[in-house]
């Protein structure tokens, strides 16, 4: 099990008492997002519900295996560590830290067994007495002057700041490969082709513009794929022009039917 996976894979999700079915599937999807699994939800006001499928926007797997407890004792009884999210730094107890702080801990394996994040009550938070059954308290940063923060994104941001700390990375790119010389030859010769059948540039007298032509992509470096492109669009000028015959035909443009707001 690499780092990122074995570093997720211990993580519960525990929101207390959440109002809103919205919110609970806000929070879902957001823990996909970020390959976060295990929901545990303490009393929830509602719920299964329609609001919590809809938000969830696909994570409904996260839904279908969330776990319901009559209190958040009964939700974290099995886990190692336990850290409250909370907005009440001034009063909490416990120690506390930032989200990027607290994780960057848990990657570095601190507490290498099942670790809970709790999120409190909409509009409360959590209780002095929630409190109690946590080890620590992560305060997210916000606006002195509007610290409320949405029950969803607070998720998110935990879960982000997670994902980062086992690990995760955007995707590598592949690898830009410019076309062959040959290649490129076929396309100049193409292009000025159809420049002078537009008449854009003078049959007698190409070069200047050609020249130009060929330090512009040859600073470029179109590849394979983007070459076909432009070899298209040259030839979908042949055909408008009648120079060449075309079988296409898209029944979507119909004669009126296209307008300037219509998507490409």
């Amino acid at each position: 099990m690499n780092q990122e996976v074995e570093l997720l894979s211990r993580i519960r999700i525990v929101l207390v008492a959440t109002r809103h079915p919205g919110n609970i599937g806000s929070a879902a999807r957001a823990m996909r997002n970020m390959g976060l699994n295990d929901l545990a939800l303490v009393e929830p006001h509602r719920f299964p519900d329609p609001e919590a499928t809809a938000l969830a926007s696909g994570a409904d797997s996260i839904l279908e295996r969330a776990t319901i407890y009559p209190t958040l004792a009964d939700a974290v009884a099995d886990c190692e560590h336990v850290i409250a999210t909370t907005a009440r730094v001034r009063y909490v107890s416990i120690p506390f830290s930032e989200p990027r702080e607290c994780v960057a801990r848990l990657a570095a394996g601190e507490h290498p067994g099942k670790v809970a994040i709790v999120f409190g009550r909409e509009r409360t938070g959590l209780f002095n007495e929630e409190l109690d059954h946590c080890r620590e308290a992560v305060a997210i940063p916000t606006d002195p002057e509007f610290g409320s923060m949405n029950l969803a994104a607070a998720v998110q941001i935990m879960a982000y700041e997670l994902r980062l700390a086992a690990g995760a990375k955007l995707p590598e790119l592949p690898e830009h490969q410019p076309v062959p010389q040959g290649q490129m030859e076929h396309f100049f010769g193409h292009l000025e082709k159809v420049l002078i059948a537009t008449t854009f540039i003078d049959p007698a007298a190409p070069r200047f513009i050609m020249r130009r032509m060929r330090r512009m992509y040859g600073r470029a470096a179109p590849d394979s794929h983007e070459i076909n492109i432009l070899r298209g669009m040259l030839t979908s000028v042949e055909e408008a022009l009648g120079l060449k015959q075309t079988t296409k035909t898209f029944p979507h443009l119909r004669a009126g039917a296209a307008t300037e707001n219509d998507e490409p």
